[in-house]
């Protein structure tokens, strides 16, 4: 961990003199403090796994490789509409200056992967395959970072268009998701954080849909598995550019956890409903740098 505090140095030297210059012990104060915690946090990384695009071809090969090696963990509408073909590639996004994986779905022929019609769905998943970090257990720290983008004219669906989940593997109450960010059609459209004790969902927060479109933002997801007495959840999602927090949640007293569930796992991409789908348009939605971290509690 000594890249981690060697970057830590430079921000305890930069922060505490501008904190100097003005004159306010409480700065300085809140700094050590954060700068503190980083470094336990640092040093307390058991496993850090790391999902980055790195160009044209052998994309679906390369997501593979680091969420279920020599498994499969897309699950895209290709099947349905086989002469576009795998609805997950990459570019090289000009404002990041660097590849981005890029996600596509279309209104037609588009489904959920020949099996279910109503909605469409393409997204990327750890699952039981996948290696043990990727799991979340009961008493486990784990922080999920990610980056993405919608288009400026990007529209959801009055029902849902999740774009982010947080589910159970096994148990009574899998079918559901715990976590849940979906796009809403609406007056004004909403992103809403959307959280499922047991089966049925409630909003946590939302906020218009307007200040994600067109911009890239950065999403960093704290979670401590557990049931309601051991339960964390924090998210706090920034524009990219400006660094202004767009949408920010802490709950220290959350059940994070599914009766009799095995493990939690995250999911990624676009998945959408079909019962309004007059209000939807093919879409591109673009995402960047996954970064899933395990920590000592």
């Amino acid at each position: 961990m000594k890249k981690y505090k060697f970057f830590i140095g430079i921000l305890i030297g930069i922060s505490t003199l501008i904190a100097c210059q003005k004159s306010n012990d409480v700065i300085v104060e809140e700094i050590e403090e954060v700068v503190e915690e980083t470094i336990i946090d640092a040093d307390n990384v058991l496993s850090e796994t790391v999902l980055e695009a790195n160009g044209e071809g052998d994309t679906y090969e390369l997501i593979n490789s680091v969420l279920a090696p020599g498994y499969d963990v897309i699950e895209a509408p290709d099947c349905s509409h086989e002469l576009f073909g795998r609805h997950i590639d990459e570019i090289f996004d000009n404002d990041l200056n660097k590849n981005v994986f890029r996600f596509h779905i279309h209104t037609t022929p588009d489904n959920d992967r020949c099996i279910n019609f109503d909605r469409q769905r393409n997204e990327i998943k750890a699952y039981d395959k996948s290696p043990d970090e990727l799991k979340g257990v009961k008493n486990e720290k784990v922080v999920y970072s990610w980056k993405f983008k919608l288009q400026s004219d990007f529209k959801p669906s009055s029902n849902f268009t999740h774009i982010h989940q947080i589910k159970a593997v096994g148990g009574t109450e899998d079918a559901m998701p715990l976590i849940t960010l979906t796009a809403r059609k609406g007056s004004p459209d909403k992103l809403e954080l959307r959280y499922s004790e047991t089966t049925s969902q409630v909003t946590l927060t939302e906020i218009e849909l307007a200040s994600f479109k067109g911009s890239w933002v950065e999403v960093v997801e704290t979670v401590i598995y557990g049931e309601k007495e051991f339960g964390t959840y924090k998210i706090e999602i920034k524009d990219f550019s400006t660094k202004n927090v767009l949408l920010s949640y802490s709950n220290d007293e959350i059940r994070m956890w599914k009766t009799d569930a095995d493990f939690m796992r995250p999911k990624w991409g676009i998945y959408r409903s079909l019962l309004d789908a007059t209000s939807l348009k093919d879409e591109t939605l673009l995402f960047a740098d996954f970064n899933i971290k395990e920590f000592k509690k």
